[in-house]
């Protein structure tokens, strides 16, 4: 039930129409990429769109007819769903702005390169490209290892794109760009001369002092992209924490920095302190019990304190205290 945010159980009507039991006076009926994919979202009965929230997102799918396609457009369309689940717990929109009528808002195209013609994740104007290749877990994988990432998932590359959107509507149109720029440098900096510098040089030997990540130090648009897309990390993972009670209290360590008890609402908290007073504890429990499976560690990130600064923006600029 995306309009409450919360999943039911369903009864169908006379009509063929559905009603879920945690809203019995309304009648819907389901996405109508159920039968193609399984997307589990409803829509109003009386909607004039078949598709759910997240599905009417679509620009262009992969082609169908090719083999192989469908099962890479239900991994993406998964990451997607989740993607705009954490959107709206946060209360930030997918749809045009208020009196901006010819944007369409959030868009998504999903493509497969063509002879001589590869495509290119990434996002202009309100429209995220991604390449369905990424959703091939050993493509992923060997990009991943040739390109020297400690992480690459579709959902990682789903939230740092919607980032790049966000940056558009929330900082250059919120009017934060100086406040943006304290935090995360002038991001009127050439992006193509700091792209070549990045595949050139590569991050610097200390990039761990200030970025979440090395790829975060090409741009101060791709900082505030991998900055955005590791604060979704947080509040998804701690929220589904918090939804099985988990508590962290280590047998090894008498220190309370270590313990965490997750009975708060992620997406509700106004105190960034809440989410990374958990989150550290949180992800040292994840990353042990990884190792104990002969996993890498599951969160290969160290978190620095500038790196905590710039989270605690992001933290700020979704909730509008910036």
């Amino acid at each position: 039930m995306p309009g409450l945010l919360t999943l039911s159980t369903l009864a169908k009507n006379d009509d063929g129409t559905l009603t879920a039991a945690v809203q019995r006076d309304r009648s819907m009926k389901r996405c109508a990429n159920y039968s193609k994919i399984a997307c589990n979202w409803l829509v109003s009965a009386d909607s004039e769109t078949d598709f759910c929230l997240a599905c009417d997102l679509n620009r262009t799918i992969p082609d169908l007819d090719i083999s192989g396609n469908l099962k890479k457009w239900n991994e993406i369309e998964a990451a997607k769903r989740r993607v705009v689940y954490t959107l709206r717990r946060l209360g930030l929109k997918t749809g045009p702005p208020p009196g901006e009528d010819d944007n369409p808002g959030l868009q998504f195209d999903f493509l497969a390169d063509e002879p001589g013609e590869p495509v290119t994740t990434g996002h202009f104007n309100g429209l995220v490209t991604i390449n369905i290749a990424e959703a091939d877990s050993a493509e992923r994988e060997r990009r991943r290892q040739e390109l020297g990432e400690l992480y690459r998932t579709m959902l990682g590359h789903m939230r740092h794109e919607v980032g790049h959107y966000y940056w558009d509507l929330l900082v250059r149109n919120g009017d934060r760009i100086e406040k943006c720029r304290a935090v995360f440098g002038d991001e009127s900096e050439s992006y193509a001369a700091a792209l070549k510098r990045h595949y050139a040089k590569g991050p610097p030997d200390n990039w761990q002092e200030e970025y979440v990540s090395a790829y975060a130090t090409m741009h101060p648009w791709e900082d505030f992209a991998e900055t955005w897309s590791h604060y979704l990390h947080m509040v998804d993972t701690l929220d589904t924490a918090a939804s099985f009670g988990m508590i962290v209290d280590p047998l090894v360590s008498n220190d309370i920095k270590f313990n965490a008890k997750i009975e708060f609402d992620p997406y509700g908290t106004a105190r960034f302190f809440d989410l990374i007073r958990a989150w550290i504890p949180m992800t040292v429990a994840m990353n042990s019990l990884n190792r104990s499976m002969g996993q890498r560690d599951l969160y290969p990130f160290a978190l620095s304190n500038t790196a905590i600064r710039k989270l605690c923006f992001i933290h700020d600029l979704v909730r509008g205290f910036v």
